[in-house]
């Protein structure tokens, strides 16, 4: 079964999808490279040039359509699970993880990081906490579908799989 790492920027989903691959002994796909690896092109130059409306096309058929093998964990994009029907074909496909943190702590690992993600770039730590607010209340309704929520921050590997083993779910 393929696994799905849901949750707003910086909450770590590739991180965790890293050490979850290692821990399982499974591939794994970080979404936006597999972008950016099909397009040629990084994710800020993607939407400078088709938009974030553009981009949540490609973003949907690099998800939907790509081969990604049965029993990789995949790392989706923040708004992945948003937009068209990602979030229900990824639970029709596969088991879907919700990593989430405080919203302070989205704040801290995203200040320095602005410059890579198109939708925060140039915002202020307030501006940055606000729209980080405003925008996971517009994305909970999708995060919150995932067949798994975790809270809190630092989570280990091992609550992950902790957490999938107490819902009785085969991974």
């Amino acid at each position: 079964m393929k696994i799905f790492l849901v949750g707003y920027m910086g909450c770590g989903k590739s991180r965790m999808g890293k050490k979850l691959a290692s821990k399982l002994e499974r591939p794994f796909i970080d979404l936006d490279e597999l972008i950016q690896t099909k397009h040629q092109a990084t994710i800020p130059e993607i939407f400078a040039a088709r938009g974030e409306n553009g981009f949540r096309e490609i973003e949907r058929d690099t998800l939907q359509k790509s081969a990604i093998a049965n029993n990789t964990i995949v790392s989706t994009g923040g708004g992945a699970p948003c937009f068209f029907d990602n979030m229900e074909w990824m639970n029709k496909n596969g088991l879907t993880i919700f990593i989430d943190p405080p919203e302070k702590v989205l704040a801290d690992r995203l200040i320095n990081a602005k410059a890579e993600r198109p939708l925060i770039k140039g915002k202020s730590y307030d501006e940055l906490l606000a729209f980080i607010h405003e925008k996971l209340a517009e994305r909970r309704f999708f995060y919150e579908q995932a067949k798994i929520a975790l809270k809190g921050v630092d989570l280990t590997v091992e609550e992950v799989v902790e957490a999938i083993e107490k819902e009785n779910l085969e991974y």
